[in-house]
């Protein structure tokens, strides 16, 4: 006893209760709450099959479209990878905007001989 006593204190016992006397005063009696009941789940029913239909079209039109954002992309990476290459072919036709660098990268240079080499190869 000591138990229920405790429980019919208990604020969130108390209105669970309450909660429960307003869903029994509210229950569907008759045919009129019988239709409506039935109405009711024939709606939730029929908006749930609406609604897997729906996210069946989508699923299916994302997974065709795939190959088509796939190849944009590809082609939209073929195009930052063209802008941020740098040209380093032997024709100089068009002018790049590091045209300055290429003289110095394409063969103005000279080899120099290694301190160690120069010694053995100049005493015969």
């Amino acid at each position: 006893m000591p138990q229920m006593n405790r429980d019919q204190r208990n604020a969130a016992w108390q209105a669970a209760n309450q909660w429960r006397a307003r869903a029994a005063q509210t229950q569907p009696s008759g045919l009129m709450g019988s239709l409506k009941l039935l109405f009711t789940w024939l709606a939730f029913g029929a908006l749930m099959i609406v609604g897997v239909v729906l996210g069946l079209f989508f699923l299916l039109v994302g997974w065709a479209m795939m190959p088509f954002v796939r190849h944009k992309m590809k082609k939209r990476m073929e195009q930052m990878r063209a802008q941020n290459a740098q040209d380093i072919g032997g024709s100089q036709s068009e002018p790049s905007p590091g045209a300055g660098r290429h003289d110095v990268l394409e063969g103005q240079y000279e080899v120099k001989r290694d301190a160690r080499n120069s010694a053995k190869n100049d005493s015969p």
